[in-house]
């Protein structure tokens, strides 16, 4: 008898953990909460901006699966994401990230307009402006910080060239291409500048303007330019790989390097190309899919610095990520000096905008700043606002 009631206890044990993991799997499953994500590119997978954004929304449907659908909306022109965003709202979308500045006015203005959806705008200035709102926020990586550590690895390979003499110190001469004459772009390569400096002091640069995001003939013009001014070294803010192959096609004679943004040159440009930085999208993004889903506020789910409604980090919560660096080419030491100059920007001990330099807003010249006193890039919001041109150091054509 004492057999048998030991084998029907055991019978029932097995039961109720049966049971209760049916509740777990099942029934638990049923009743967690599902949602639909939105996202609003500027152009598409074969622009690299546009692609490290669908990396990070790869890496949700990856991570929470069917709980979350995501639908993403591609080369949305600026001037017309009030109906895209329409369109996700109709679809049902909880959250939506939208990917370019120019969205922000009128992704806050959807904002206001339907308070039960989160809007998360991607490098984004006016979360904290009135009217302030709780469901719309912005984010940013410190990406200053890659640009800085970029600029190191261009510095090394400058001073080998000035050591193997291919180049004197007075032929120190950077060239980069950019967008627009945004504080964004403008904080960026100025940081990468001061990075080339901490190597190579004598290191000066000229800046061309495309005034646009992604033009491929463009891109490659003024780096072309650049090159025929005696550039040595070429670097980008700007989205297609004219500068790469304006740089490989010097191969041979007097060759000019390439450092990236966004993704690795090495395919286009493989005896050319360093190295580079990205912004890391996913660590944000992914929280905020995460607050949602647990009904709670997303600053309150997002390791970052929090500032109201804006979030921003560096690589010290991996919001930046170097690229690979291309072995063959760039100098002996590189990989170790940028590693040193990372551990400093993660412990706060670099300060990258400070030295004897003057800065001058291009927009008034009344306008400048002594960078003896040091200027802490990111400290009230994650989009970059140092937008000063360092005088005698930096030209601008």
């Amino acid at each position: 008898m004492k057999r048998i009631y030991a084998i029907s206890f055991i019978s029932t044990i097995a039961v109720i953990i049966v049971a209760a993991l049916f509740q777990f799997l099942v029934l638990d499953k049923r009743t967690q909460k599902h949602i639909k994500v939105g996202f609003v590119y500027v152009g598409d997978t074969s622009t690299v901006y546009t692609g490290n954004f669908v990396k990070a929304q790869n890496a949700i449907e990856k991570q929470y699966g069917d709980r979350v659908k995501t639908y993403a909306k591609y080369n949305v022109t600026e001037g017309n994401e009030g109906e895209i965003l329409q369109e996700l709202i109709d679809t049902g979308c909880e959250l939506i990230f939208t990917t370019s500045y120019g969205f922000s006015e009128k992704t806050k203005e959807y904002a206001k307009r339907y308070r039960n959806v989160q809007f998360c705008q991607a490098t984004g200035s006016n979360a904290n402006e009135k009217p302030k709102l709780s469901n719309y926020h912005t984010f940013m990586g410190a990406v200053y910080q890659g640009r800085y550590v970029s600029g190191v690895a261009a510095g090394m390979k400058i001073k080998e060239m000035i050591k193997d003499k291919t180049i004197t110190k007075e032929q120190a001469k950077i060239g980069y291409v950019g967008a627009y004459p945004y504080a964004e772009v403008i904080s960026g390569y100025t940081a990468f500048l001061l990075g080339v400096r901490s190597v190579v002091p004598q290191a000066v640069m000229t800046v061309r303007y495309t005034n646009t995001w992604g033009s491929y003939a463009l891109e490659k013009k003024c780096a072309m330019e650049l090159i025929d001014e005696g550039c040595v070294i070429i670097s980008q803010h700007s989205d297609t790989t004219g500068p790469a192959v304006a740089c490989e096609a010097t191969r041979g004679t007097k060759t000019t390097y390439h450092v990236a943004y966004n993704q690795s040159m090495e395919d286009v440009a493989p005896t050319t190309y360093l190295t580079g930085c990205r912004i890391n999208w996913e660590p944000y993004i992914l929280e905020a899919v995460s607050a949602v889903l647990s009904d709670k506020k997303i600053e309150d789910v997002v390791n970052a610095n929090i500032n109201g409604n804006d979030a921003g980090a560096g690589f010290e919560r991996n919001w930046v990520a170097m690229l690979e660096l291309n072995e063959i080419a760039v100098a002996k030491g590189t990989q170790e000096r940028m590693e040193d100059a990372i551990k400093q920007l993660k412990t706060g001990k670099l300060a990258v905008f400070q030295g004897d330099y003057i800065g001058i807003n291009p927009y008034d010249a009344k306008d400048t700043i002594d960078l003896n006193k040091g200027y802490q890039e990111n400290k009230d919001s994650s989009a970059p606002t140092f937008h000063y041109v360092l005088k005698d150091v930096i030209q601008i054509k």
